[in-house]
């Protein structure tokens, strides 16, 4: 869904939009509406923040509708092509509940969107018996709607936190790789400094 978002939303969304257009996309029903809680809105850090609800509406991928209750903010999707990516409800509804504890940490929380986003980008594209993965540097900076180098900080700024184990990017090839800090893998590993492009 990640990757289909990046080529659905316009290039310049921001990292807080994404965030809500991936709970929404992964949360809508079989009629392209959706509602989201307050709950879920919290635990996203956009309860306060109309922003990424209007760049949505301004890029006319969906439009807020009134009648949800009080807890809530309802919307209609507006990508039709939304329901041929999407696979079955209950496992979209897992997704979304798994995204949200990705991006939801206490850890990732203090430190912004940018960095919320590209832990979901970098969890769901984790080998999970190894703990490592493998991606394209560009392409990741796609669907986190950014550059690649403001990508680099923020990957620098997830191994500060303890989000990362270490990360390495290839010049030549664009190829990025890393290694996860979690621990659920295999046993504990050995935590490393990243290694920039330059290194």
């Amino acid at each position: 869904m990640l990757s289909y978002l990046a080529a659905a939303l316009p290039e310049n969304t921001s990292a807080a939009a994404r965030l809500l257009a991936l709970q929404c996309a992964l949360r809508m029903n079989t009629h392209m509406r959706v509602r989201l809680s307050k709950g879920v809105m919290r635990s996203l850090r956009l309860n306060a923040a109309s922003g990424p609800w209007h760049e949505l509406e301004h890029a006319r991928w969906l439009r807020t509708t009134p009648g949800g209750a009080a807890n809530e903010i309802a919307a209609e999707l507006l990508d039709l092509t939304l329901l041929g990516q999407a696979p079955a409800r209950p496992d979209r509804r897992r997704a979304a509940d798994w995204a949200l504890r990705a991006s939801s940490s206490s850890a990732v929380r203090a430190i912004g969107p940018l960095p919320r986003l590209a832990s979901v980008y970098l969890a769901a594209s984790t080998d999970p018996e190894s703990g490592t993965g493998l991606g394209d540097l560009e392409q990741m900076a796609r669907a986190c709607g950014t550059r690649t180098a403001e990508l680099l900080g923020t990957l620098d700024q997830l191994v500060a936190a303890g989000l990362l184990g270490s990360w390495q990017a290839c010049p030549d090839s664009g190829d990025l790789q890393w290694t996860s800090s979690e621990r659920r893998w295999n046993g504990p590993q050995p935590r490393s400094r990243h290694n920039s492009p330059e290194a």
